[in-house]
């Protein structure tokens, strides 16, 4: 089972999407499962994880009707207030919907490179695992000691790092992005999306050496069995086309063993997100 582990779909709105900036026209239109079917199947992909792009609840409902009405989209990552009093009150209501698997924090955008380690936020994050929920941990490469600490603090908890920690690979450094994601992989609660890797190069001139000596890091640090395979999509439109990005993963993994290629392209995905109606 191929399984795309990240991409969004919206309705463009100027307001909700202020984070498209007039660099980024391409963003500027709406992205919807039929938008996606096509491509996503060309690369031989059964279904994919739609990710929350909007922190609301509105969100996580307009996610989980579209996933609904398309039997591809296995399950949503959606976002809840994890510091709200009734935290616990809205899990309830989001575990009757199956396809809600995960839960997701635009924690990049925080001001505090800390804002992993607050209390009220940890008290949120101590609930998800009595309701069978995720955490995806986006974060920008320089809040990684924090997200060190927050998944230590949680060792039963089941994280997934987006984007491999967006390290800075137009400018080609390593350090101290590689010891961190190494003390992040010694976690084994930890899984590692290798995805949004295109946008953190130079997006008019990338070749696939640029993106290789991360992948190196990431699949030693993590191994085969903790990784899976996200296209970004739309946002990867930035720098390229859906087929390029995958291509970049397929090319790296091609003198990997079939039972490897099949736990990064899908079966990892699949387990670490408990997905659904998969048959």
């Amino acid at each position: 089972m191929k399984i795309d582990a990240h991409q969004h779909f919206w309705h463009y709105s100027p307001t909700t999407h202020a984070w498209i900036n007039d660099e980024m026209q391409v963003l500027k239109q709406s992205f919807l499962p039929e938008n996606l079917a096509s491509v996503l199947n060309k690369k031989g992909f059964d279904g994919c994880v739609a990710v929350q792009a909007s922190q609301t609840e509105a969100e996580n409902d307009f996610l989980l009707g579209l996933a609904e009405q398309n039997e591809f989209i296995k399950g949503v990552v959606g976002w809840l207030d994890l510091r709200a009093t009734n935290i616990e009150d809205r899990l309830v209501h989001y575990q009757q919907n199956t396809k809600f698997c995960g839960i997701r924090h635009v924690v990049q955008d925080e001001p505090d490179d800390d804002f992993l380690l607050r209390a009220d936020f940890q008290q949120g994050i101590s609930k998800l695992k009595a309701f069978g929920l995720t955490y995806d941990v986006l974060v920008f490469e320089r809040q990684l000691p924090a997200a060190v600490k927050f998944v230590e603090a949680f060792p039963d908890q089941p994280f997934v790092l987006d984007h491999i920690a967006k390290p800075l690979i137009a400018q080609r450094k390593l350090s101290p992005w590689e010891e961190n994601v190494k003390q992040l992989a010694q976690c084994d609660n930890v899984y590692c999306k290798v995805s949004g890797m295109v946008t953190e190069a130079d997006w008019k001139n990338w070749q696939y050496e640029d993106f290789k000596l991360y992948l190196d890091v990431v699949f030693e640090a993590f191994g085969a069995e903790r990784i899976m395979i996200g296209s970004d999509w739309p946002v990867c439109l930035l720098a390229t086309d859906y087929n390029k990005v995958i291509d970049i993963v397929e090319k790296y993994i091609q003198g990997f063993s079939e039972a490897e290629k099949k736990a990064i392209m899908g079966e990892n995905a699949v387990k670490f997100y408990n997905l659904m109606d998969l048959s």
